[in-house]
Formats: C-alpha cells, sequence, structure tokens
C-alpha cells in the first residue's frame, strides 16, 4: 500500500503513474518505492543547489545526462521548476531516440513546458545550438562507465556552477589496471590491491570516482562525497556533488597526475586532464 511519507504533498500523482512508479490505482510496490525514495533523496541535495542559482539569476539551466526515462528531470521539474516563472529549463539529453520522444510526449501531456529532450551525444550536446553557451547545473543519475565522464567533460565546456553525480557500473579504469597488472606486480607490493579479479572491479570502481573528484578539483571545484541512500537500498550509491568556487588548481591536478602515475594509468592522462 501507498504510505504517506513515500510521496511529497506537491507531488503530482499523475506524474508519478505515468512513470510506473504509482499504479493505476495509487499503489506503490517495494522496487518503485525503493527507486522513489532514491530520486526524492536526491532532490534533497539538489534543491538547496537549485535555489542558490536562482538567486543569482531568475532563469536557471539544468542538464541532465544519460536521461534514460527521465525520471530525474521530471521529478526536478514537478518540485521545483514548475513554480518558477520565466524562462527556466531543463534539458535531457539521451542517445536513445524512443526514449526522447516518449519523454517529449510526456512533458506534453503533463503540461511542463520548460522541458526540453534532445538525442544527442556529448559530443554533439557541447557544440549544439539547442542548448546555452553557460548553464547553471548538470546532473548525471546511474550514468554507466563513460557517460559519467561524459558528463563532467560537457559539465567543465559549460562552466557549470553545480554538478551532480551517481556515477555507476565504472569498467573503463579497471580494464587498464586488468591489462596492466602484471607489469605493475613485478613494480611493487601496491599491486596486491587489485591483484584479484574482484578487487580489480571494486578498486578500478573506486579509483574512477577518486579520479573524478580530483579532476573537478584541478578546475576549482569544491568537491563533497556521500551516500544516495542507505546500501540496502542500491550498491551504486555514491554521491559526487561539485561547486565552482574557483580554488586552486595546482595542488589536485599535481596528485591527479601522481595518482595515475602511481597505479599504472597514465594512458588515462586525456580522459582526466580535460581543459574546459
Amino acid at each position: 500500500m501507498l504510505e504517506k511519507h513515500d510521496i511529497k504533498p506537491e507531488q503530482s500523482l499523475e506524474l508519478l503513474k505515468e512513470l510506473h512508479i504509482l499504479t493505476r490505482d495509487g499503489k506503490l510496490n517495494q522496487d518503485s518505492r525503493r527507486k522513489l525514495k532514491q530520486v526524492n533523496h536526491l532532490f534533497q541535495f539538489i534543491e538547496p543547489l537549485l535555489k542558490k542559482a536562482h538567486q543569482d539569476h531568475a532563469d536557471i539551466t539544468l542538464v541532465d545526462h544519460g536521461a534514460g526515462k527521465s525520471y530525474l528531470g521530471f521529478i526536478l521539474y514537478d518540485l521545483y521548476f514548475k513554480q518558477l516563472q520565466g524562462a527556466s529549463r531543463i534539458f535531457g539529453i539521451e542517445t536513445r531516440d524512443e526514449l526522447v520522444e516518449k519523454s517529449k510526449a510526456l512533458a506534453q501531456r503533463l503540461g511542463f513546458s520548460g522541458m526540453t529532450f534532445l538525442n544527442l551525444s556529448v559530443a554533439e550536446s557541447i557544440e549544439s545550438p539547442q542548448l546555452p553557451a553557460t548553464v547553471d547545473m548538470v546532473t548525471a543519475l546511474h550514468a554507466c562507465d563513460t557517460a559519467t565522464d561524459d558528463a563532467i567533460h560537457f559539465a567543465l565546456k559549460k562552466a557549470a556552477r553545480h554538478i551532480v553525480l551517481v556515477p555507476c557500473c565504472q569498467a573503463e579504469v579497471a580494464a587498464v589496471l586488468r591489462r596492466n597488472k602484471a607489469r605493475s606486480l613485478a613494480s611493487g607490493s601496491l599491486t596486491e590491491i587489485w591483484r584479484h579479479p574482484l578487487h580489480t572491479r571494486e578498486f578500478g570502481s573506486h579509483v574512477t570516482n577518486v579520479l573524478r573528484c580530483l579532476q573537478l578539483e584541478a578546475h576549482g571545484y569544491q568537491v563533497s562525497v556521500t551516500e544516495l541512500v542507505g546500501w540496502e537500498h542500491s550498491m551504486k550509491n555514491e554521491l559526487i556533488i561539485a561547486e565552482y568556487k574557483n580554488l586552486p588548481r595546482r595542488r589536485p591536478s599535481e596528485r591527479l597526475r601522481e595518482v595515475l602515475q602511481s597505479l599504472g594509468l597514465e594512458e588515462m592522462n586525456a580522459r582526466f586532464f580535460t581543459s574546459p
């Protein structure tokens, strides 16, 4: 049964039904409750950042990369953007055209006129005239493997003030660690940390997010890392929040280079040393 604490008073029940979080008769199963809890909990982190941006200027812009079915974008619009006056807008960026078309149709049915959905790659979205030159916030919820890095690259190019990431399924760094394991084992005992295949995968995932944080700090961002929800709800649970503060860049840049070198990941310099 639907419990009162699961739904915010201002949330549109019609939207939750359209997103299949609620059944047509208003019920919520365990899997849907878990999904709703994650998105609503993420909103608690995002709302203060949106308010901060809104204090600076009336019209705010949020870009959601790897939007998928746009659960996050629709929830953010329902809980925050639809109350705003003016030209504030959410852009959902997704490479699967069928999901883009479904999101467009849903936004039209709900009257969410401030939502735009674009079938673009990251490279295309950076250059596309359909997106503004600068944005206030970039989000990426469960963007798999390098899609999170793509979202960071977009955010840096667009001078985003706020970046909110929930990474997922990071495999690229683990693959490089695995490929270079024999050489690394010969060079020192540190490689024991990721010698076993399971440890390679888990350590690679952890290192990926460490590198992302250093990358953002190397571009002047203040970064915080926390849990999205309790581990009983999701193992893909790390939440990275970055706010541009124009902080000193030299030390994090040096650390980033040192970590890549220490772990034999020099071939990944180009990914993590991106220019804005």
